[in-house]
């Protein structure tokens, strides 16, 4: 149910593994997504679900016969499973049926996500749930080790990370437009910063605008997504909107540097579009971004304190943003190329499946 037409991260994996895997010789996958009605395209199969209220667009699924009739219908080899809800029981009782082995993708923290809207009454609850429905898959995958290590405290087994990729070919350093500075009315001597995704409550949007009125004027903000703040100020700049990837990619490469404030990322492949963009990041140590910027790509700052990311955004200037920038498009393209991701994950299906995983070649 993570698959909505503004939906982040995991929509852009679900794509970018359909696609990679549909070029695979001897391999067919099919994408089971909500739907307004039943119908599929190019292996994309939409189930009846209903629409969230003021849910932009994202479904929530309330019945569980459609989801494992389609599933019965393919008949699969192999399941992953995407999401922690109903779908996930479908997957697991289309397995009884069928006899193939589920995969879980632990892709969000839901304890986590269930405390920060309803309080810490309800967690207890939520990981006895987590506990049990994943304890049912034959191999859960998390994006990072804080996620991994958070299913292994409550007790899951098979756990293993699985890292997320990047469009190397759409977020580019050559996506860069020298024009952007005199689009946004400021002088080409500012240093550029820039954050893309949802305006939601754990990116820590207000930490962003403190820090920038630390910064002042030689510095500016570009805010890119859809909920951003109306109020900022005037070092700031808002697209108040869901921008497509080659949009956030310009963007992206014609700015210095990311800056991302979000304390509670399960992976952040913002990280990764900015880095494979070509610029450094400034981002807070915390959640899965200790594991994916190392030194040479960025720089950490304390949590929740716009004087230290103030202080880490002068201090990646004065080091040089270029430099940083040119070490993270070598990262990323050394570890995180979508190509080098699927192989990765049909490591993952060919031990569930009990065979050999043939030798393949990166694209």
């Amino acid at each position: 149910m993570f698959y909505a037409p503004a939906s982040g991260g995991v929509r852009t994996y679900l794509d970018a593994k359909h696609r990679r895997l549909g070029d695979r010789p001897g391999i067919r996958h099919s994408l089971l997504i909500p739907g307004a009605h039943l119908s599929e395209h190019d292996g994309i199969y939409k189930v009846p679900a209903p629409a969230l209220p003021f849910g932009k667009g994202y479904r929530f699924p309330l019945r569980l016969a459609p989801w494992r009739n389609v599933l019965r219908d393919l008949q699969p080899d192999l399941i992953e499973v995407g999401d922690p809800y109903l779908t996930a029981w479908a997957a697991l009782d289309a397995r009884r049926q069928l006899d193939v082995p589920v995969i879980g993708f632990y892709h969000s923290d839901l304890p986590l996500l269930v405390s920060n809207r309803m309080g810490n009454w309800f967690t207890p609850n939520i990981e006895a749930y987590v506990s049990k429905l994943y304890g049912n898959f034959d191999r859960v995958l998390a994006p990072s080790q804080v996620m991994a290590d958070k299913l292994t405290g409550l007790g899951v087994k098979n756990v293993f990370v699985q890292p997320l990729g990047v469009d190397l070919q759409t977020f580019t350093p050559a996506a860069r437009d020298p024009e952007l500075r005199a689009e946004l009315g400021i002088a080409e001597d500012t240093r550029l910063l820039i954050f893309a995704g949802r305006g939601s409550k754990e990116k820590n949007l207000p930490v962003l605008l403190k820090c920038m009125k630390r910064l002042g004027e030689r510095y500016h903000l570009l805010l890119v997504g859809s909920s951003m703040p109306a109020v900022v100020p005037d070092n700031v700049t808002v697209v108040d909107e869901f921008c497509p990837a080659p949009q956030v990619a310009r963007l992206m490469a014609s700015a210095d540097a990311l800056l991302h404030a979000g304390d509670q990322e399960t992976f952040g492949l913002v990280i990764l579009e900015a880095m494979a963009s070509g610029i450094p990041v400034v981002a807070v140590a915390a959640g899965a971004f200790t594991e994916i910027v190392h030194e040479d790509c960025g720089l950490l700052c304390t949590p929740n304190n716009p004087q230290a990311m103030a202080n880490a955004v002068r201090q990646l200037f004065a080091e040089g943003c270029q430099r940083r920038g040119l070490l993270a498009r070598r990262h990323v393209e050394r570890h995180y190329a979508w190509d080098t991701v699927v192989n990765s994950l049909l490591g993952h299906y060919y031990a569930v499946l009990g065979e050999q995983m043939p030798m393949l070649a990166n694209g």
